[in-house]
């Protein structure tokens, strides 16, 4: 499987009246992601609101972009869960459902018991069962625990371990997982503001919300690193980097989803506990994505 490449950690539109998963607007969403050269689509991840949704509502997800996603891309299904046996069960059915990966956050609620070893354990058993190949998901300013190195180095030598998704934007943590883990073990980074600088430090690709309003931008930035058109893929990145940060650490998925109801996706708003956007917000969103010169068709009057 050819995890290399550019993915969107997708959001989960709900539907104005019911509150419930939107169907069609994620199904319309997903077709229009599979118009670019995206090599696929995660979903349930963070920006999917994945802990604030629940069991039935996350097959009901998979299935959907399963049916938008073609044989040649990929489909990663977020499967973390706080418990060892449900994470089993979560990607064992998201497997069945047709995904071709999954992304196993780590669990976080009982931090002072998560010990090294602890990891280990929980992820050596979801790997072993599940019929799917796993990929690590560390995001430790959401979670507040972090896998180190060495716990990486040891899960990667698992056969059905197959990569990691790093959340951070800490270069050196980047580079000391890419020099500790095998050649064929794909790190994936989720911080757009540094996904040059990952890129050069060895990581394969990224799985970030910025890919999600600008997935041509984004794929572009990765294939000038990889041509070593350096000089272009720098400037590109200083021209990303205002706008990736507002759609993360600044407004985060409720920023997301507005930037993308400004595009014509059907983003809508998120689940409380977040708050509406502010149009102050709403405001920078629209001056940055100005400045990419990417054209805003906004749907975002009936809805902020």
């Amino acid at each position: 499987m050819n995890l290399r490449g550019v993915f969107p950690a997708i959001t989960t539109p709900f539907s104005d009246d019911t509150r419930r998963v939107d169907v069609e607007a994620l199904t319309r969403n997903a077709d229009r992601w599979m118009t670019t050269g995206l090599r696929g689509l995660v979903v349930l991840g963070s920006n999917g609101e994945a802990p604030l949704v629940d069991e039935v509502e996350s097959d009901t997800v998979i299935e959907t972009v399963r049916s938008s996603v073609p044989t040649d891309r990929i489909l990663i299904a977020g499967t973390g869960r706080e418990s060892t046996q449900a994470a089993i069960a979560a990607a064992q059915r998201a497997a069945a459902l047709g995904a071709d990966a999954v992304l196993v956050r780590t669990p976080s609620y009982f931090k002072p018991q998560l010990t090294p070893s602890a990891f280990v354990d929980h992820y050596t058993a979801v790997a072993d069962a599940s019929p799917a190949p796993v990929l690590l998901y560390n995001f430790s300013a959401l979670t507040g625990v972090t896998l180190v190195t060495d716990v990486v180095a040891s899960l990667a030598e698992h056969p059905n371990i197959v990569g990691m998704k790093e959340s951070g934007s800490d270069i050196g943590y980047v580079s000391s997982l890419v020099d500790a883990t095998p050649d064929d073990f794909i790190l994936l980074v989720g911080s757009a503001p540094t996904f040059y600088a990952s890129l050069l430090s060895g990581a394969a690709g990224g799985i970030m919300a910025l890919a999600c309003v600008v997935p041509d931008h984004c794929v572009e930035l990765f294939e000038l690193v990889r041509s070593n058109r350096l000089v272009e893929a720098r400037e590109l990145q200083g021209r990303l980097t205002p706008l990736a940060r507002l759609v993360t650490r600044a407004h985060g998925v409720p920023g997301l989803k507005a930037a993308l109801d400004l595009l014509g996706f059907q983003g809508g708003r998120a689940r409380p506990p977040f708050q509406p956007l502010e149009a102050a917000a709403v405001s920078d969103l629209r001056r940055e994505l100005d400045a990419l010169e990417v054209s805003i068709t906004s749907q975002i009057g009936a809805r902020f």
